[in-house]
């Protein structure tokens, strides 16, 4: 029985390890993919971090890339390799945790392989679970090639025709501008009036500015973090008002329904749509953990990645503390808390 097992080999879980060798335990990393960075590798190709070098640096180890350079997602696994080697963390690959019940005084943890045991158990399973599909996707003819953007490539998958690409996020911006670039006829639906900032503003980085402004430091909890927790993420570093003006481009607001080959949408009724690209987000998925509290969003109920089960512990989530948690740079400082407050009940046991 192991003190530790980690649970997820992408950045939250890689920084975990990192502490969990400074305080000397035993620790396993268990990920269900086959090769380390694959959580980013099964993304789109084109795929890029619009957070610069300087600030994707995890503990222990800078990116190895230029400042002012932005990642591509085989950058980012490269690093996540080279990290693992580096500090030599035990990774068990093509692990699937079905369950995690808490027995006496230990945890059992149920995988696709065997039953493993240890005393203290630390998710690190991000917030991308079950992607999401729109009830109506399930109503449309077979004819119509539909795709969620996690699993979404490169245009060649598409079949010919007219496409449509649904959600005003990140995703679903830089999905229909790759999609719409040579001229296919594509349909937008989402919001059009989104909040967009630059990647770069008087000379500095967006991210310069996030931390000299401290924005990435506001807790949830603060006044300005629960109103910017409230408020619809800025796209960033995609210029949504050229995209939107192309030609081919014609959005068409929220889609309401679907059946066989007609879409209704709040502008119009389409027949034409061979393609569609579901840029709709995701929901969590913890019901493989007995006994877990969750909040109103499906989240575990938390103080910072400390659980409500004694030796539970997660890191990854969005907003676990700040904004700055999501990111690739700022996991660190979620990570160096956890280590601390592990360290502090284990006095407290003695």
């Amino acid at each position: 029985m192991r003190d530790f097992i980690i649970i997820g080999a992408a950045q939250a879980g890689l920084s975990m390890a990192y502490y969990l060798k400074q305080l000397n335990k035993d620790f396993l990393v268990l990920d269900k993919e086959d090769e380390i960075g694959a959580s980013w590798l099964n993304r789109w190709d084109s795929l890029k971090l619009f957070t610069p070098t300087e600030f994707n640096h995890m503990v222990g180890m800078n990116f190895p890339a230029p400042k002012g350079h932005y990642p591509n997602k085989y950058e980012v696994a490269n690093y996540f390799k080279k990290y693992v080697k580096e500090f030599k963390i035990p990774v068990q690959l093509k692990t699937f945790v079905k369950k995690i019940e808490k027995v006496d005084d230990k945890f059992i943890l149920t995988t696709n392989k065997t039953t493993l045991e240890a005393k203290q158990v630390i998710v690190a399973t991000g917030p991308f679970h079950i992607p999401y599909t729109p009830p109506c996707s399930k109503h449309l003819a077979d004819s119509i090639f539909q795709i969620h953007s996690n699993y979404y490539k490169k245009p060649t998958q598409l079949q010919d025709g007219a496409a449509m690409v649904v959600g005003a996020g990140d995703s679903g911006f830089q999905i229909l501008d790759e999609i719409s670039k040579n001229g296919r006829k594509t349909y937008f639906s989402g919001d059009i009036n989104v909040k967009t900032l630059p990647q770069e503003l008087l000379g500095k980085t967006l991210w310069w500015w996030f931390t000299k402004t401290g924005f990435l430091s506001f807790s949830k909890k603060s006044w300005i973090g629960k109103r910017i927790t409230h408020t619809k993420q800025p796209v960033i570093g995609i210029d949504v008002k050229e995209i939107l003006n192309r030609k081919h481009v014609i959005p068409v607001g929220r889609t309401n329904d679907g059946h066989e080959e007609k879409i209704e949408t709040d502008k119009q009724t389409l027949s034409d749509v061979k393609n569609i690209v579901w840029a709709t987000g995701y929901r969590p998925n913890f019901s493989w953990i007995e006994g877990l509290e969750l909040d109103h969003e499906g989240y575990p109920k938390n103080e910072r990645g400390v659980s409500s089960i004694q030796g539970l512990y997660f890191i990854g989530l969005p907003w676990l503390h700040t904004r700055g948690s999501a990111t690739l740079g700022g996991i660190k400082k979620d990570a160096e808390h956890l280590a601390i407050q592990i360290k502090k009940q284990e006095l407290q046991s003695f």
